[in-house]
């Protein structure tokens, strides 16, 4: 089996994981009313926010998570867990309407030993995929380029998001 090596990534996950308390954690920050632009939201709607992946494995990569602090899917009530999957439908129309998206890969990763990187906070990933998404790069050079800025996706998903009817 190959391994993904994304190292970069630890600053960010070790300064995560240091601040156990909720008001450091990125998904309750970026569920507060009146989060920063820094967080990247791009919907929040009842008790469940969605902001883009600071590092995405493509365009579009998003993070559904429910506004409630916990990490573990089964705790979640059932209404709870209803918005959360209503918003990653929502989430699938939007980014294949506004990106033009072929398909998704999607999931989450429940503790560190399944690989979360933020364990303390549930979230799911959402992450765009197109048909030959994968050129040279990734295969000869073990880099993968993003050809949108974080914050041009941002703008865009924000628009489209506020386009749909509520509920």
């Amino acid at each position: 089996m190959d391994t993904l090596w994304a190292p970069w990534r630890m600053v960010y996950i070790d300064r995560v994981n240091e601040d156990s308390a909720e008001a450091s954690c990125v998904f309750c920050r970026a569920a507060a009313p009146g989060g920063a632009d820094s967080d990247l939201v791009v919907h929040r709607v009842g008790r469940v926010v969605s902001l883009l992946n600071r590092f995405p494995y493509n365009p579009g990569h998003l993070l559904v998570a429910p506004v409630s602090h916990g990490g573990d899917l089964g705790a979640l009530d059932p209404g709870e867990f209803q918005e959360v999957a209503g918003e990653l439908q929502l989430a699938t129309r939007v980014l294949k309407s506004e990106l033009g998206c072929d398909g998704f890969n999607g999931g989450w990763n429940q503790d560190r030993i399944a690989g979360a990187g933020i364990a303390s906070h549930l979230h799911f990933h959402l992450v765009p995929r197109w048909s030959g998404d994968t050129n040279f790069m990734p295969v000869l050079a073990d880099v993968k380029v993003i050809p949108e800025h974080l914050e041009a996706t941002r703008a865009k998903l924000l628009a489209a998001f506020s386009r749909q009817p509520p509920g």
